[in-house]
């Protein structure tokens, strides 16, 4: 909303509107992306291919929530500036904006790491969260 009533805010409002259909999108991808692993984790433990397909179904699991947290990130970036440059009138909804991506950047982050503990997936999905924290940070200024 607010980047719809932002002064120039057409190519905001049309950037908001793409985060939110590919993180609609990513939802619906992140409802099944586990199901690999607990299939593979099924597998008996003495099968030679468990621990390869448990770390292939865990990489594959991590994609979704790797792009929701980079999203996400941009999305409270956004949200941000909006807070301070858009329409004076709607920044509570922008601000609220900026910490509801925040939330999900650092939600996705933390799946993300469960999924794969460490490597640069890991480190990059943390670095889309803090992009994301730093962002609902400036909104709250």
């Amino acid at each position: 909303m607010a980047a719809n009533f932002a002064d120039g805010g057409a190519a905001a409002f049309e950037r908001a509107g793409q985060l939110r259909t590919r993180a609609l999108e990513l939802a619906t991808i992140e409802l099944h992306a586990y199901e690999p692993v607990l299939e593979a984790l099924r597998l008996p433990r003495d099968d030679p291919e468990r621990a390869g397909r448990v770390r292939t179904a865990e990489t594959e699991a991590s994609r979704s929530p790797l792009e929701i947290a980079t999203l996400a990130a941009e999305l409270a970036e956004l949200a941000a500036e909006l807070a301070h440059a858009g329409n004076p009138n709607l920044a509570g909804d922008a601000i609220a904006g900026a910490l509801l991506a925040e939330a999900a950047a650092q939600a996705a982050a933390r799946l993300v790491a469960v999924n794969l503990t460490d490597g640069p997936h890991v480190e990059e999905a943390w670095q889309s969260a803090r992009r994301a924290q730093g962002a609902r940070d400036r909104a709250l200024s």
